[in-house]
């Protein structure tokens, strides 16, 4: 599990949110979701974090710290 699957994964099970819940709100296969969490997909794109940020209503400091787990991960080639 990379950095950001683990912080978003504690963000949403803070929330009560089901991996399927969430997927669902941001338009992406729950497959596609669990494998980030996991680390088995690169780094997601720049749109699609953007879009993290806003499902979980971060305030400016945690919107950053995912963006910066998020520029750890290598892209997948």
């Amino acid at each position: 599990m990379t950095p950001l699957g683990k912080r978003m994964r504690e963000l949403r099970q803070a929330r009560g949110v089901t991996l399927k819940q969430m997927a669902r709100a941001l338009n992406v296969s729950s497959a596609y979701l669990s494998a980030l969490e996991h680390g088995r997909r690169g780094k997601p794109t720049w749109i699609l974090l953007q879009r993290i940020i806003a499902y979980f209503n971060v305030i400016w400091d945690e919107a950053e710290e995912l963006q910066r787990l998020a520029e750890l991960i290598k892209r997948a080639k």
